[in-house]
């Protein structure tokens, strides 16, 4: 079972992480964007972590929607719009909620990638943070309801979003500046579902240390 305590120290490992890989970022932002990426997801995270890290709250839903309020206020750029519509959404999705069993767990990432969704407008193949977290949340799922531990199935969901985030070469980029770039757009990895990628990567991390 996780709390609450859980969630602060796993969107507290997603701002670590997004801090180390912000150069990277950067790096693959500046092919298809402004280069801000790794600033916007290494800034946000953080905000997000420190909004409620001293916050007594026990309803989890109400903690990732503090964080996501907060990483909106800190980087409202689209990217960090959107990545904060994903926390806000689980805020919603989970209110009530002081512990998440397994179940609960694959309801959360589903429920990110909804509140990414709806508010991006975006569809799966269109080269966007969408298609990095979709084979994880699909794996996910499939794991849990199969009776997998989670620590079996963390670490399959960071696989299935790192094959998310490789597939986007030779998508046709439909949003963005990407999206502008027409055909030569299929030659690049997206920057988004990289951001995907890292997300379950650090939830696997994070997973494999409570599960020590």
């Amino acid at each position: 079972m996780l709390q609450a305590n859980d969630l602060k120290q796993l969107i507290q490992h997603w701002a670590e992480i997004m801090e180390r890989n912000r150069d990277y970022l950067i790096k693959l932002d500046s092919a298809v964007g402004d280069s801000d990426l790794g600033l916007t997801m290494s800034d946000g995270f953080a905000a997000a972590s420190k909004a409620i890290a001293n916050q007594d709250e026990t309803d989890i839903g109400k903690l990732a929607y503090n964080a996501g309020k907060a990483m909106s206020t800190a980087v409202p750029s689209t990217m960090g719009t959107l990545m904060a519509s994903g926390l806000m959404a689980v805020g919603k999705a989970l209110k009530g909620k002081t512990e998440m069993d397994d179940q609960t767990v694959a309801e959360f990432f589903q429920a990110y990638f909804d509140g990414v969704q709806s508010r991006g407008k975006a569809q799966v193949g269109e080269k966007t943070f969408l298609d990095g977290l979709y084979g994880a949340v699909e794996s996910l799922k499939a794991d849990v309801a199969d009776g997998k531990l989670l620590s079996d199935a963390a670490p399959r969901a960071a696989v299935a979003a790192h094959a998310g985030f490789l597939a986007t070469k030779g998508m046709l980029a439909q949003h963005g500046r990407a999206g502008g770039r027409g055909e030569q757009s299929r030659d690049l990895l997206d920057p988004g579902a990289a951001v995907a990628d890292l997300l379950m990567q650090g939830f696997a991390e994070f997973v494999a240390e409570k599960t020590e």
